[in-house]
């Protein structure tokens, strides 16, 4: 009895040995490309450039905080660049919202003819490239009139930016599955005391479902932050952060300074880990909520 129970213990203590390590050798791995980006940020112009190979430390007589970070922040209007961004994320993000929701509790609580198929058909659209829906949307936004190349005005900008981007076959699975826990039995008592759908869905299921909802939000507007390819191409004049972070490092020769890149890099990159470290209990919890009935 006393070897089972010793072999038990042996086996809960080796079992826990491999996973603290396998989770902290990832989190090493995925944390190395973030150490380099601040080490980076620390250096010369000339020690980046001249390194072969690349320190993995610096002394702190060599660190140039203040002159890189001051010169990273003063080479492009980022203030400009953020509130901007900022403006483009609420808008989709608020427009993600509402579709998802009304969609997510269309497919999820009313039945109707075809209903199974429709939510088939959009699911499958996910394994289609995002690639693709880049041409698509780019031609539909050039036919509306929202971007030419010969000039654009501020709106026109905001348009092409936010509406390709109003909805998402990936958060509406998500909150489909949300609200798929919420009980029938709860729907069939609302419609029993003359609750109407829309009164319904308001007052239960997206309080219910608000964690869910809370981290589309936060997944949604982080997208926006990250995006690249797209404003780029449909708002040339109206960059977004990380258009002007690609961009404003680089001089006539092609010569990119890369210690103030990574260093504005670091800047941008605040805004999302405060967030993140301030909401994470939500994504958790949402993420949770959404991953356990089918």
């Amino acid at each position: 009895m006393q070897n089972t129970i010793r072999e038990t213990r042996i086996r809960t203590i080796l079992f826990k040995v491999l996973v603290y390590t396998f989770l902290v050798g990832f989190a090493i791995f995925v944390l190395i490309p973030f150490y380099w980006m601040v080490l980076t940020s620390l250096k010369s112009f000339q020690q980046v450039r001249t390194e072969v190979p690349p320190s993995l430390i610096i002394g702190l007589k060599d660190i140039r905080f203040l002159e890189n970070y001051a010169s990273a922040w003063n080479a492009a209007p980022y203030y400009q660049y953020m509130l901007r961004t900022v403006a483009v994320a609420a808008i989709s993000t608020t427009g993600t919202i509402f579709t998802t929701i009304f969609a997510a509790f269309a497919f999820a609580r009313l039945n109707f003819k075809g209903r199974d198929f429709l939510f088939l058909a959009l699911i499958s659209t996910m394994m289609i490239p995002g690639e693709m829906f880049v041409i698509t949307n780019y031609i539909t936004v050039s036919n509306l009139g929202w971007y030419s190349p010969l000039g654009q005005t501020q709106t026109e900008a905001f348009l092409a930016l936010t509406m390709p981007f109003m909805t998402s076959v990936f958060y509406l699975f998500f909150l489909r599955q949300a609200f798929k826990q919420i009980p029938d039995e709860l729907y069939l008592a609302a419609k029993v005391d003359g609750t109407s759908d829309w009164k319904y869905l308001w007052k239960i299921m997206v309080p219910i479902a608000s964690p869910t909802i809370i981290t589309i939000v936060i997944l949604n507007a982080m997208g926006t932050w990250s995006a690249y390819i797209w404003p780029k191409l449909v708002a040339t004049e109206y960059p977004l952060v990380t258009n002007g972070l690609r961009e404003a490092y680089q001089d006539f020769f092609g010569m990119v300074n890369y210690s103030q890149q990574m260093a504005a890099a670091l800047i941008v990159t605040l805004p999302l880990l405060i967030v993140f470290m301030f909401l994470k209990k939500y994504i958790m919890r949402g993420v949770s909520r959404s991953g356990i009935k089918g």
